[in-house]
């Protein structure tokens, strides 16, 4: 018995042992020379349940943008740094088609092994953050031997580049490449251009194979009768044309696909397949596809021929992403190519950030990372106004704080003199404190404070000792009433001047407390739109993609908030001060008038 339970405790543990390896294999790290990488969860399911046949050696798009990659700034140039990998040891062959660190817009490809239909969904990473990495993109690579053409019109191509290894480049081309495409640029066909590419073995037709033919086509007017694609001499062949709004595609020979409306002013994906016949039907089918749903098909018999190309002949409208395969692609592919090549449907979901760098979590970085350029503007702007508003709010304190340090100094000796000697404390002042008046700062930091300089009690003393020695010529016996309403005047005039210099600046601190949280606003606004503009642009709606973006957008009113609040509690402790200050400042000026007054009479009526 004890050798029995022995032996299963021991199975026990290492069975948990086993079970504590596999998440650590998991989630292994493939090169620590690169440290980030990222999850991207594939999901076939979500292009349509009927979706069964598992895919192989298939090229995915995927959009990388301001709302789901934040770190732009991160990779090397073009993107050399970008690695895929399968379980985090089987790389995969991509292609980066754009790259723009700029306006944070990045198209690349990528060959998975397979995609498994039905309600089946896989993943692969995205490794990123090597500045020492060699260049990995491929073209060649990343797409199987079946696919003959490939043309992305990348901007600057005065003939369209073919991106799989035949180098099925174009022969001839009038057609301008304009940025505003659907993947990255286009091709703009005016009316009168076109494409040629000459008759070469990996376009040739075979009959047991099939052809593919797919593109994305816009149109923005009827059209007269305008030729998308014609493959073909004048008895075999096929043509895909566009007559008005509708698209149709017929052999040659004859047979026709029943057109098809296309719509003005919209992108869509047509697709034409001949599709071999099996062993019961000799002919094969000639199909029509919009949309990644068969929108018709009719029998044909076309024999084996090598075939040029002419692209877009009469066409007044835009081209991208040109394919052409030598094999009969399936439907459930087509289906996967429209849903993952278009921005309307979600396929790719893009799961958390990890990095490989031992450090404490900070989602800071991230929040910086993913702030645009308009957020930086107004943060700019935020920067300004606290930079102001610090300068205010130290200066005005040390004023302050200096003023009511004199002040009570002032009183304590004002308290002291007698009546009769009400001169005592007066001293006229020097040219140094002449220099420094105009500055309450300056007075306060750097003024000499023997006799109160920087108190407004003692400026309003001085200045009611003068002014009665010039009424009364040094004796202070006979002094009129209109004299002591002059008196009176001057010296509320003095309180409102010392009350002026007293809020001076202040408003800037309101100015602080009202704009900043607004300017905030107005950043996070503007992040907010720029966010799901990038999304609208790109299709890609998760949330990892909206929250990077939402959260940088909101560090724009946290910064204003971070100005006015600080502003709002100094302006209330700074305005209560100076109010304290107005008051004793009017009570000091009665209570020294009636002083005034009091030894005035006395002296007149010989006390």
């Amino acid at each position: 018995m004890t050798l029995t339970n022995d032996f299963m405790r021991k199975l026990v543990i290492s069975t948990l042992l086993i079970g504590l390896c596999f998440p650590l294999a998991a989630t292994a790290w493939w090169n620590d020379d690169w440290h980030s990488r990222r999850q991207i969860t594939l999901d076939a399911a979500v292009t349509g349940a009927d979706i069964q046949e598992t895919l192989t050696n298939v090229p995915v798009l995927l959009r990388l943008h301001a709302g789901n990659f934040g770190y732009f700034a991160e990779l090397g140039d073009n993107g050399r740094d970008l690695r895929f990998l399968k379980n985090d040891q089987i790389a995969l062959a991509h292609d980066i088609e754009k790259l723009d660190p700029f306006s944070e817009i990045g198209l690349v490809w990528v060959k998975l092994p397979e995609v498994r239909g039905g309600m089946s969904s896989d993943d692969f990473w995205l490794y990123y953050g090597n500045a020492h990495a060699a260049d990995a993109s491929d073209s060649h690579r990343v797409y199987d031997v079946a696919q003959s053409l490939v043309y992305h019109f990348k901007e600057g191509e005065t003939l369209p580049q073919d991106a799989t290894a035949y180098a099925t480049h174009a022969s001839a081309s009038t057609v301008q490449v304009v940025a505003a495409g659907w993947i990255g640029a286009a091709a703009q066909f005016s009316g009168n251009s076109g494409i040629r590419v000459e008759s070469v073995p990996q376009l040739a037709f075979k009959p047991d194979e099939g052809w593919t033919f797919s593109t994305w086509l816009k149109i923005d007017q009827a059209q007269d009768d305008a030729t998308v694609l014609l493959a073909g001499d004048d008895s075999s062949g096929i043509r895909l044309s566009v007559r008005g709004t509708e698209l149709s595609v017929n052999s040659l020979a004859g047979a026709a696909v029943p057109a098809v409306s296309l719509g003005l002013e919209q992108w869509r994906h047509v697709t034409v397949v001949v599709r071999p016949g099996d062993g019961e039907q000799a002919e094969q089918n000639l199909e029509l596809y919009i949309d990644g749903a068969l929108a018709g098909a009719v029998p044909v018999n076309l024999t084996a021929a090598n075939y040029g190309l002419d692209i877009g002949q009469q066409l007044t409208g835009l081209l991208d992403e040109v394919q052409v395969a030598g094999t009969a692609r399936s439907a459930d592919w087509l289906k996967w190519a429209f849903r993952n090549q278009s921005p309307d449907f979600i396929v790719l979901n893009h799961g958390q950030d990890e990095s490989n760098v031992s450090e404490s979590v900070s989602y800071f970085p991230v929040i910086i990372q993913n702030v645009t350029s308009d957020g930086w503007v107004v943060m700019g702007m935020i920067g300004i106004m606290f930079v102001i508003t610090l300068m205010v709010m130290v200066t005005k304190t040390l004023v302050i704080n200096k003023v009511g340090k004199d002040n009570r100094a002032f009183l304590a000796a004002y308290a002291n003199i007698a009546p009769q000697q009400l001169d005592a404390l007066d001293q006229e002042e020097t040219a140094e404190e002449q220099a420094l008046g105009d500055s309450d700062l300056l007075t306060a930091l750097a003024g000499h404070h023997d006799h109160f300089q920087s108190s407004p009690l003692y400026h309003l003393y001085h200045l009611g000792i003068r002014e009665l020695k010039k009424l009364t010529g040094g004796a202070q016996a006979n002094v009129s009433a209109e004299a002591w309403d002059y008196l009176r005047v001057k010296l509320d005039s003095a309180i409102v001047t010392e009350s002026q210099k007293l809020n001076r600046n202040m408003v800037l601190l309101t100015l602080s407390i009202s704009g900043g949280p607004f300017l905030g606003l107005l950043g996070t606004v503007l992040g907010v739109m720029i966010t799901f503009a990038a999304i609208a642009a790109t299709g890609d709606v998760n949330i990892n993609s909206i929250a990077p973006g939402i959260a940088a957008a909101l560090l724009t009113t946290v910064a204003g908030l971070a100005v006015a609040i600080p502003a709002l509690f100094t302006y209330n402790y700074l305005l209560t001060q100076i109010k304290e200050m107005t008051a004793t400042m009017r009570v000091f000026t009665d209570e020294f008038l009636a002083v005034l007054a009091l030894g005035s009479t006395n002296r007149r009526n010989g006390g």
